[in-house]
């Protein structure tokens, strides 16, 4: 690659802010070489196609992950680590299905996820408010909280309606 970093040192920028998935790593890498060349695009350069600079990319990853230093593992745990702590496994799902890991891996982290889905939303739903609401509308509006931030229904339920046992 001729202009800027090369895509070894690109990818490791971005791994050094936080860790990435293979998948989202490559869409970010192809968005930003794309980028680089669209001037260069005008030429009709028969030696840099977006072919050839997808392989490029794809075996400078192959590189770093044999290093270990993309592991898409990793990244699905960063996610946990991150925002386990403020959301639910719906909202979980969605983020890690968008950073392009493999179903199973998904499965496993949002098993991780669930053990400890009740109280992470009860530690979420204390600081927010506190206690029960008194009437319908409060209570409505506690429940689409906690599902915005993606919590299971049932555990809603539990924790709006204080059904809980302690």
């Amino acid at each position: 690659m001729t202009a800027g970093l090369s895509i070894k040192a690109r990818a490791l920028r971005y791994l050094a802010q936080r860790e990435h998935s293979r998948a989202e790593l490559e869409r970010k890498l192809s968005a930003a070489l794309a980028r680089v060349h669209e001037p260069a695009a005008a030429r009709l350069d028969d030696e840099d196609t977006p072919a050839l600079r997808l392989q490029q990319i794809r075996r400078a990853l192959d590189e770093l992950a044999e290093r270990g230093l993309l592991s898409d593992a990793r990244a699905a745990e960063s996610v946990l680590a991150a925002q386990g702590r403020r959301h639910g496994s719906r909202r979980l799902k969605q983020v890690l299905q968008a950073k392009g890991l493999a179903a199973e891996l998904v499965e496993a982290t949002l098993q991780q996820s669930k053990a400890t889905e009740y109280a992470r939303a009860r530690e979420v739903w204390l600081r927010r408010f506190g206690a029960p609401a008194d009437d319908a509308a409060g209570r409505a509006r506690q429940a689409r909280f906690l599902a915005g931030r993606g919590f299971d229904g049932e555990v809603i339920r539990r924790l709006v309606k204080g059904l809980d046992a302690d």
